[in-house]
């Protein structure tokens, strides 16, 4: 990137997808669930202090009677004033009334962190690029099952669908 990322905290939400126990306790790559976790959660606490909204997104498995162990958020990652969207498909806008939301407060640029990279990340990520958003990503707050599926989507696809940054790059515009 040749500037600085400037978002618009009334325009943006930080969408951070499948961090739940059970995901965040997976062998990912090339960084651990708890070190993804913490980057997310530092980005959030920057979102909410900016005013911008913060999407937190789960999946549940369909026709199940129960849900699995740890298939909640990760504890203390939610705050008042959050938007919690559960999924049942790969990616978070099939089925769900994400895009209302995201309209309804007027946001037209979408960051995105959680895992899996190249599954939950990308499949929101390109439903969210088709509805017209502005996609960014954040490299260091996003894992995947190998470091060659994680860097196929930062390297390869992400840049050819929006900006790809490192989570101290991500900054708001003053007000």
């Amino acid at each position: 990137m040749t500037a600085p990322l400037a978002l618009d905290p009334a325009r943006s939400a930080l969408v951070l997808v499948d961090l739940m126990d059970r995901i965040i306790a997976l062998p990912l790559e090339p960084r651990k669930g708890p070190e993804v976790l913490s980057t997310a959660e530092e980005l959030a606490a920057a979102f909410r202090s900016a005013g911008a909204t913060v999407v937190l997104v789960r999946v549940e498995r369909p026709g199940v009677a129960e849900q699995p162990p740890g298939s909640g958020l990760v504890a203390g990652l939610a705050r008042d004033g959050d938007v919690e969207i559960v999924k049942r498909t790969i990616g978070a806008f099939q089925g769900t009334d994400l895009d209302a939301v995201l309209r309804e407060r007027g946001v037209t640029t979408l960051v995105f962190g959680g895992i899996a990279t190249n599954l939950g990340v990308e499949s929101t990520a390109r439903a969210a690029g088709d509805l017209g958003y502005d996609l960014v990503f954040v490299e260091d707050a996003m894992s995947a099952f190998t470091a060659a599926e994680h860097d196929a989507s930062t390297r390869l696809d992400f840049p050819r669908l929006g900006t790809v940054v490192r989570a101290p790059e991500v900054r708001f515009v003053a007000g």
